[in-house]
């Protein structure tokens, strides 16, 4: 896997003038902070069609302009991301492209790629650059006062562009990221979408499973199970407390993928369910022995 993680000298070539984000969720909020504090452009620009969020926006003071007309936010902006459900991403981009300078860039934070390539190009209007990306960093919470800046110091960004891409933006949103203290890699998107359907879709559709059988319950032992709930548990409902409609998205869009993995989680869980009921130990402890091992993988790569 190639990456492109070398530190990068700041010069005119990686300053924007004015950026523009899209959706001032989580990623983009926190995003929007590193450009404040590190000075990555000279205009930082937010758009939103809530009211609400608008409101929020000002109050933090991230951003020097406030939109809540789309086509008005990205004009004369050397840079669009994308913070947004997938689900409505090129809808936008579509609603707004008449509106973009000759040789912008548009990129994103979205949990899926080839799809959104492929429904983006057809509207990308001629001499616009699509770069897309996905930084691996995140919490439950969401909204522009759930960001801060740290948000994605020491974790990985996968960038997916295509052999069309221009390798001049790969290196300004590479370059980025690597600001926001992000560890840069190179992916093809179709396996990008492969990896992150065991690594983080499967875990969540898990998660919002376990604890949507804990609402089937009766009132009773629902609540002695919030009452004593236990360390795997409360992971669990953090994970299930994430943003219900970008999860949604990211299911509808990545189905297959997700389908592919959800098979074989479902044949691994039926052999457990069978080492179980024959109480076949060694079975057991061989898969839980392999198990320790990813978690210790996960820790000697710092993603803890």
């Amino acid at each position: 896997m190639p990456f492109l993680n070398k530190e990068l000298k700041m010069d005119k070539f990686f300053t924007f003038n004015r950026v523009t984000f899209i959706g001032f969720g989580l990623i983009n909020s926190s995003l929007a902070r590193v450009f404040k504090s590190k000075s990555l452009a000279k205009e930082i620009c937010a758009y939103s069609r809530r009211k609400e969020t608008l409101l929020k926006i000002k109050d933090l003071n991230i951003a020097d302009y406030i939109y809540d007309d789309i086509k008005q936010s990205v004009e004369n902006s050397d840079l669009i991301i994308l913070g947004v459900p997938v689900g409505v991403m090129s809808s936008l981009v579509q609603e707004f492209a008449s509106s973009l300078k000759s040789d912008a860039i548009i990129t994103d934070v979205g949990s899926i790629k080839k799809g959104l390539i492929d429904s983006i190009s057809l509207v990308l209007p001629k001499g616009v650059h699509f770069v897309p990306g996905h930084p691996i960093a995140g919490t439950e919470n969401s909204g522009p006062e759930s960001g801060f800046e740290d948000l994605f110091k020491g974790r990985w960004c996968i960038l997916t562009p295509t052999k069309n891409t221009s390798k001049d933006a790969i290196k300004k949103v590479d370059y980025m990221w690597q600001q926001a203290g992000m560890k840069v890699s190179i992916m093809d998107a179709e396996y990008h979408d492969r990896v992150l359907a065991i690594t983080s879709h499967i875990p969540h559709l898990v998660a919002y499973s376990i604890v949507g059988t804990v609402t089937e319950l009766e009132d009773q032992l629902k609540t002695e199970v919030i009452k004593y709930s236990a360390g795997g548990f409360r992971d669990f409902t953090r994970i299930a407390a994430s943003d219900p409609v970008m999860w949604r998205d990211v299911f509808l869009n990545n189905s297959d993928a997700v389908l592919e993995m959800l098979g074989r989680f479902i044949e691994d869980l039926t052999a457990l369910q069978k080492s179980i009921r024959w109480k076949d130990g060694e079975a057991l402890e061989e898969l839980f022995s392999k198990t320790r091992d990813i978690r210790k993988g996960i820790i000697s790569e710092e993603q803890e």
